[in-house]
């Protein structure tokens, strides 16, 4: 990753996180005012999910799409690309809630958080079951003010009905993505093609072709280019997901913000996980698949899993699984029209390199 890269996704994350907390500021203070202090609290919790930050890379996609297509107007990109952050805190909060993660980027998520607020107030009633209840609330006020926001964007009427379109039928395939993640913990057998599907409808859509095609139709761009930002997504979804089913296994928890021991625990199937149950011995892979899903997993349970991954050839399978996909991104990028921003496309190209670099 070059210094220029990094800088530049420094800077957009700067403005995203300013941008961001002036306007989590305002609609707290306009719940409050308009609505009063108990739904407030579940503006609160999803405000402090969503100023927690993160690398702002889905914002970050949306305005630089907007600016590799000629977007002059960075008060318009921004917007959008903050709607984006929020659709992402919006899904981040369900997500959570489905695999009853404790942490989300170094903090309580929403969920336990507010359940914590119903302890400490002494509130009647199960602290969990109101926690996940005003969590979901929260994500909805989420969702709804950021489909408000592309709705206002002052823009034509007909290109803001084309990006709530598109981000709707994204969305679409993202949830299709997160049922079959939840089933394929469930199902006795999973292969690789379904594990494939859930890479692409799950983060390929949600992560790189929702924000890159949203700055991209702002900008005016044509239905070829939208075409090419659709096989880069894929490509670059794959690498994305791939490396961070790694991280979310072997990361550790101080740099990314979860417990490495989730993925196990909640059961996920990964490419590492089917590929390690192929590969395995049989004595390894009976064990591996006892521990998948196995709430009581300890320490030394999980340490044996990761060494099972490790010594069958699962960890690197799937490391190459994702460097053959940043290829794959990058040769999307070879042959762009010339009305392609060079500088963007620059940035686009390390952000593949980077995606498979990263350590959370």
């Amino acid at each position: 990753m070059s210094h220029g890269f990094s800088s530049e996704l420094l800077e957009l994350k700067k403005l995203l996180d300013d941008d961001i907390s002036g306007y989590c500021n305002t609609v707290i203070k306009n719940t409050e005012a308009g609505f009063g202090e108990y739904p407030t609290e579940a503006v609160k919790a999803y405000c402090d999910l969503l100023n927690r930050g993160g690398k702002r890379i889905r914002g970050a996609l949306t305005i630089s799409a907007y600016k590799m297509f000629g977007g002059k107007d960075m008060q318009l990109a921004v917007q959008a690309a903050r709607a984006i952050e929020m659709l992402h805190a919006y899904i981040l909060i369900i997500d959570d809630i489905q695999d009853r993660s404790e942490t989300r980027r170094g903090g309580p998520t929403a969920h336990v958080q507010l359940a914590q607020y119903h302890a400490k107030e002494n509130l009647n009633g199960d602290s969990r079951h109101f926690g996940v209840s005003v969590a979901l609330n929260g994500a909805l006020f989420g969702v709804h003010s950021a489909i408000s926001i592309l709705a206002n964007l002052d823009t034509e009427p007909e290109k803001r009905l084309q990006i709530i379109n598109n981000v709707n039928k994204n969305f679409i395939a993202t949830a299709h993505g997160q049922t079959l993640d939840i089933f394929n913990e469930v199902l006795g057998e999973v292969d690789e093609s379904n594990v494939d599907k859930v890479l692409l409808w799950k983060t390929a859509y949600y992560t790189f072709m929702n924000p890159l095609q949203m700055g991209a139709m702002l900008a005016g761009a044509s239905q070829p280019d939208l075409n090419i930002l659709e096989n880069y997504s894929f490509a670059a979804g794959r690498a994305f997901q791939i490396t961070d089913d790694i991280l979310g296994i072997f990361g550790d928890a101080e740099s990314s913000g979860k417990d490495p021991m989730d993925d196990i625990r909640e059961g996920k199937r990964t490419i590492l996980t089917v590929k390690a149950l192929e590969s395995a011995s049989k004595i390894d892979a009976d064990f591996l698949n006892s521990m998948l899903g196995n709430e009581q997993i300890t320490k030394t349970d999980f340490m044996r899993c990761q060494g099972i991954i490790k010594t069958c050839g699962a960890l690197e399978y799937a490391e190459g699984r994702a460097k053959e996909s940043v290829q794959d991104a990058l040769s999307t990028l070879k042959d762009v029209d010339n009305n392609w921003a060079d500088i963007q496309v620059e940035f686009l190209s390390n952000l593949v390199r980077f995606l498979i670099d990263r350590k959370s």
